[in-house]
């Protein structure tokens, strides 16, 4: 039997090379050896984009495409369909946790110039995912036919019109009529059951390609490749598999609890995850009183409102997905990662975080004269983070870069330090108690806590200069 099974194995290995791909791929490719928390995120966003298929495919075996049916059969799905309310709440929640990972990978690959020379193409495939993901969210999105999907997709889709020459021809062919309707929601599920995910899956690969192409960027911003050993492997990189693949699935299951929590307690998560409209039917004749887009859509949904004339609007809405496709060339520091750049970026880049979470929250609350006002301020920040990156990046002192990776603290010391911070902080009392046992006591230590805060703040202040 064994035999049988080696034969087979040879069998097959003669004919794919899957032992050649592990190893260059997995257990020969090797990553920088100072990974930090940021690098967990690329691999939970395979994670939940593995999660998002699995439950879209069980989805779409109750799900009718049809404008009288479809809210129905989300309900029937809910209440009716075994464990369905738990593959609805996995695939809302998937969607959500979906763009947080992406957000903070993206996040990442800012702060350590992973878009910089020679990842350009590694970003740019990275963006068009990110679009990918807009489209797929926004054309699943319609699919329950709630009253807030109806009409988020109604303001939307009307946003084309505002293009001249081909405005109106183009949202009449994604509508396929001149209203949201039966035809519109039958071309939504087939983009995003069948078109955007084929698109994301060749995305994805090619992104892992170019990613292992290349290699992987680190928090120091150097190229590990530069210094070898006499076998050609880098000195400063460790095999991806198994150091890596077991960091990730303690990240996996770090994950898995936190989107437990949120399916089973929380699963609406205030309204931002499914809103309360979408648990009423879509009505045409009923417009909602307040429309917003779902929490992910928001920073650029204010920015659209923040502009007075539509269709400079929609161009500034579309111009601030574009310009990040433009980062690798719009940076000019010779320097990658923020630990080595100078104070101008760092300020920036808070100015830049402030300003994507204020529009995101102002997209979701009804427009006011203050609240386009603050969007309008906010806005010129995020677009002058990028336009201004030549003349600041270009003008900063940067720090010097070593020419090896630094070393990370280790599990123990950093242990270490978190009971050396609580013991700074924390007044511990033992009294006498009855029958001879002894009482511990803990309580807050104000001048602990004042010094802890002093020193955090003055290494921030540090960390800007």
């Amino acid at each position: 039997m064994k035999q049988q099974i080696n034969r087979c194995g040879e069998w097959l290995l003669e004919r794919f090379p899957i032992s050649d791909l592990w190893n260059e791929h997995m257990a020969h490719y090797y990553a920088p050896k100072n990974f930090n928390i940021w690098y967990f995120f690329g691999s939970l966003a395979l994670f939940v984009l593995v999660n998002q298929f699995i439950t879209g495919i069980l989805l779409t075996m109750n799900y009718k495409p049809d404008a009288e049916l479809a809210f129905d059969s989300v309900e029937y799905i809910m209440r009716d369909v075994s464990w369905g309310w738990l593959v609805r709440y996995m695939h809302s929640t998937g969607a959500s946790a979906f763009f947080i990972v992406v957000y903070l990978h993206m996040f990442r690959g800012l702060i350590y110039g992973s878009f910089k020379q020679p990842r350009e193409l590694i970003w740019i495939f990275g963006m068009l995912i990110y679009v990918c993901l807009m489209a797929e969210a926004f054309m699943g999105y319609l699919l329950p036919w709630g009253q807030m999907s109806y009409w988020g997709a109604q303001v939307i889709i009307s946003l084309f019109s505002a293009i001249p020459v081909v405005g109106d021809e183009l949202s009449l062919w994604v509508r396929g009529d001149y209203v949201v309707s039966d035809a519109t929601l039958n071309r939504f599920f087939a983009f995003h059951v069948i078109a955007v995910p084929l698109v994301l899956l060749i995305l994805v690969f090619l992104h892992i390609v170019a990613l292992h192409e290349v290699g992987s960027n680190n928090p120091d911003g150097i190229e590990i490749k530069k210094n070898l050993n006499w076998k050609g492997t880098p000195l400063d990189g460790i095999p991806f598999h198994p150091y890596y693949t077991v960091k990730d699935l303690v990240g996996v299951g770090v994950f898995m609890f936190f989107f437990a929590l949120v399916i089973f307690y929380m699963p609406e998560m205030g309204g931002y995850f499914l809103e309360h409209a979408n648990f009423i039917p879509a009505d045409p004749l009923k417009t909602p009183e307040h429309i917003a887009p779902v929490w992910y859509f928001t920073p650029f949904y204010a920015i659209l409102r923040a502009v007075p004339d539509k269709f400079a609007g929609v161009i500034a809405m579309g111009g601030a997905i574009v310009v990040l496709f433009m980062l690798p060339w719009l940076d000019r520091s010779p320097v990658k990662s923020i630990r080595y750049r100078g104070g101008i970026f760092k300020k920036a880049v808070v100015l830049f975080v402030i300003a994507f979470i204020g529009l995101g929250y102002l997209g979701t609350q009804p427009a006011t004269p203050a609240a386009t006002t603050v969007a309008r301020i906010l806005t010129a920040i995020y677009f002058g983070f990028f336009l201004l990156m030549p003349l600041y990046t270009r003008w900063e002192k940067t720090k010097p870069v070593p020419e090896r990776l630094t070393d990370q603290p280790t599990l123990e010391e950093r242990i270490t330090a978190a009971k050396a911070l609580a013991k700074e902080v924390i007044i511990t009392e033992t009294t006498p108690g009855m029958l001879g046992a002894t009482v511990v006591k803990r309580k807050p230590n104000p001048a602990g806590i004042k010094a802890v805060a002093i020193r955090v703040a003055k290494n921030l202040k540090k960390s800007l200069d």
